[in-house]
């Protein structure tokens, strides 16, 4: 496909909120309109070259689902059905985004992110787009590597002043490297 496949998970439509700024940023001509991954099969998102996938967090370090205490199918199930087509995603470029709370889970923040990190990471797909930690206060979080995150990290709650200025750090550092893998020069 010649666009940004953009899908995320969502319980209280945050992340859906967040997921349709980033696709906004980037235009309609070049990303598809956000998708929610339990509406959708593996096989509609490998349709893509280019992805940005997006959680909430959930529990510690779980991924966010029914077993998590969610009230609808979320990542966790999506993830099953993965897991079951045991897909190929060598050749996919992925950028990831996660919502997390730093002063209600301090210990844990954003953790779940690290999940899909790891999930697409063993399919084969290249990840892209680390976030800097700075100006956020956490205690610990295992979607940090290296000092920094694997993905952008929002936290809505305590931080949302932030949100459309680190939106747009983001989305500048991870387009070019999405709109490559789908042909576009830049």
């Amino acid at each position: 496909m010649n666009k940004i496949g953009v899908f995320f998970g969502t319980e209280t439509g945050t992340t859906r909120l967040i997921a349709k700024k980033i696709q906004k940023k980037l235009g309609d001509d070049i990303a598809s309109k956000p998708l929610n991954v339990n509406r959708i099969t593996p096989a509609e998102m490998l349709q893509y070259d280019a992805l940005i996938l997006g959680t909430p967090s959930y529990g510690v370090e779980e991924i966010p689902g029914l077993q998590a205490g969610g009230q609808e199918a979320n990542w966790a199930e999506f993830l099953a059905q993965l897991n079951l087509d045991k897909p190929d995603f060598s050749g996919k470029r992925i950028a990831l985004f996660g919502l997390g709370a730093q002063e209600r889970y301090p210990e844990r923040f954003a953790s779940s992110l690290m999940r899909l990190y790891e999930v697409f990471k063993g399919y084969g797909a290249e990840l892209v787009g680390s976030w800097s930690t700075e100006g956020y206060t956490f205690e610990q979080s295992a979607a940090v590597v290296d000092g920094r995150f694997v993905g952008l990290v929002i936290d809505q709650r305590t931080q949302s002043m932030h949100t459309d200025e680190r939106i747009e750090g983001w989305v500048e550092q991870v387009r070019p490297l999405l709109l490559e893998k789908i042909g576009v020069t830049v």
